[in-house]
């Protein structure tokens, strides 16, 4: 297992200090957002300086790249907003391999207009699940023209809100393009430990053999996102039954505090020892 962070966690916009913030606070991989370019996180155009300075950030620091973020609104409910959101998706797919990394992040979306992340009655609706398919499959077009692979997220606000659903779209698309990104948090507000548990078991049972990379943060009582550690998911649990999964691949942690970072990284590396995992 690699234990990562968001790149963005830490302020900057020149990914020369901020892949050495990363591994200075003791991470040996990290999700990049374009913002810690200076660009927007899915920009319009990257030129090659950019591409460049990437590449030589993660040479000079072993910092490697597990993913780059590509959120946009997959089933936003402006086409137009879609599309642009498409356009994007393939102007930073046809730098991965410049930057070196192999992993573009998505999120399935929502209906809401304003909030990527906020949950909508018209989610469950067949039209949200065709726009969604009509999303997946242009963009996995893009992944095939540039060798690179899409890692969708179970979010209890967006159209793919379960195991079940993730299940269901990887069965739909039939590409080995398209992998899973699995975070604990996201698939439980709150719930005893039981239950908790219980979903987590099931959901890596459902999804194993298509888990690209994980994520680590976690749950207060009250159902709100808190720093890995610092909530009520149990992370014993979640890596051993990740480690019994056969996943061994990077955990990247997010929604923490940059002074944070240091610590999380102590305690997601120490549960990760605890459980049998081998750190690289």
């Amino acid at each position: 297992m690699q234990i990562g962070i968001f790149a963005k966690t830490f302020a900057g916009t020149n990914p020369g200090s901020v892949l050495a913030s990363v591994h200075d606070a003791g991470y040996s991989c990290a999700q990049y957002n374009m913002a810690c370019s200076g660009l927007p996180p899915l920009p319009q155009n990257i030129d090659s300086g950019t591409t460049r300075e990437i590449a030589s950030a993660v040479k000079k620091t072993g910092v490697k790249l597990s993913a780059v973020s590509g959120t946009y609104n997959m089933i936003h409910p402006d086409v137009t907003f879609r599309n642009h959101g498409l356009a994007c998706l393939e102007i930073l797919a046809s730098q991965c391999s410049a930057m070196g990394v192999s992993v573009i992040t998505l999120c399935t979306g929502t209906r809401d207009r304003e909030d990527l992340w906020r949950h909508h009655p018209d989610n469950s609706s067949v039209d949200a699940w065709h726009d969604l398919r009509t999303s997946i499959e242009f963009a996995i077009a893009i992944a095939d023209r540039y060798d690179v692979f899409l890692g969708v997220e179970p979010e209890l606000g967006n159209v793919v809100s379960s195991a079940a659903k993730a299940k269901q779209l990887i069965s739909d698309m039939q590409s080995p393009r398209l992998k899973i990104v699995f975070d604990a948090a996201n698939l439980f507000e709150t719930g005893s430990i039981v239950e908790q548990h219980e979903i987590i078991s099931h959901a890596l049972g459902e999804l194993s053999e298509h888990i690209i990379m994980a994520h680590a943060k976690d749950r207060l009582p009250n159902g709100a996102f808190t720093t890995a550690g610092q909530g009520c998911l149990d992370y014993a649990h979640y890596f051993r039954v990740l480690k019994a999964s056969g996943f061994n691949g990077p955990m990247i942690t997010h929604g923490l505090k940059s002074e944070e970072a240091a610590s999380v990284a102590q305690f997601l590396k120490s549960t990760a020892i605890a459980a049998d995992f081998e750190l690289s």
